[in-house]
C-alpha cells in the first residue's frame, strides 16, 4: 500500500507528538519520524509542516548556536499545540478501532507473519498504542 496519501494526512499529528516529547530542529524532526517507522516522510512535507504548525500557533521555535555549521532553529510545542494534539490523538483512536474493525475479518493468516521480525520496525506504521489510554469514547472501545 501506498502510505503518502495517508501520511498527508496524519503528518501534523506526527509532528506534535514527536515534537512534544522533547524540542528539535528540522532534519532531527524528520530522523525521529523516520525512526519511528515513517520512512516515507519527505523532508519538505516536514518543513512544511513545521512552518505551518508554527505559523497556526501551535509550535514556538528559537535558535541556538551550532559549533559546527549555522544557528539551528528548534521547534517546542505550545500549550495550543498540545491541545490540538489531544484532539488529534482522540480523532485518530477512533479512527484506528473503526478500521481495524472493518479490516480483521479480512486479514490472511499469513500476513501476521509476512514481515521477518529483523525487518519489522519497532513500532508499527500507523497503528494506535498496544495500551488504551482512555481517550476513545464509550461507543468506539471494545
Amino acid at each position: 500500500m501506498d502510505t503518502t496519501q495517508l501520511l498527508k494526512g496524519v503528518l501534523d499529528l506526527a509532528v506534535l507528538a514527536v515534537v512534544r516529547d522533547e524540542d528539535g530542529y528540522g532534519y532531527d524532526i524528520v530522523r525521529r519520524l523516520r525512526e519511528s517507522g515513517i520512512g516515507d516522510v519527505g523532508d519538505a512535507s516536514v518543513y512544511g509542516t513545521l512552518r505551518r504548525l508554527y505559523s497556526a500557533g501551535a509550535l514556538s521555535s528559537y535558535v541556538v548556536p551550532s559549533d559546527g555549521g549555522p544557528h539551528r532553529k528548534y521547534y517546542a510545542i505550545t500549550g495550543h499545540g498540545k491541545g490540538l494534539l489531544d484532539e488529534q490523538i482522540a480523532t485518530w483512536s477512533q479512527f484506528a478501532v473503526a478500521m481495524s474493525g472493518l479490516l480483521a475479518p479480512h486479514i490472511p493468516p499469513a500476513a501476521a507473519g509476512s514481515v521477518p521480525a529483523a525487518e519489522a520496525p519497532t513500532r508499527p506504521l500507523f497503528h494506535p498504542p498496544a495500551e488504551p489510554t482512555g481517550i476513545l469514547s464509550e461507543g468506539a472501545q471494545r
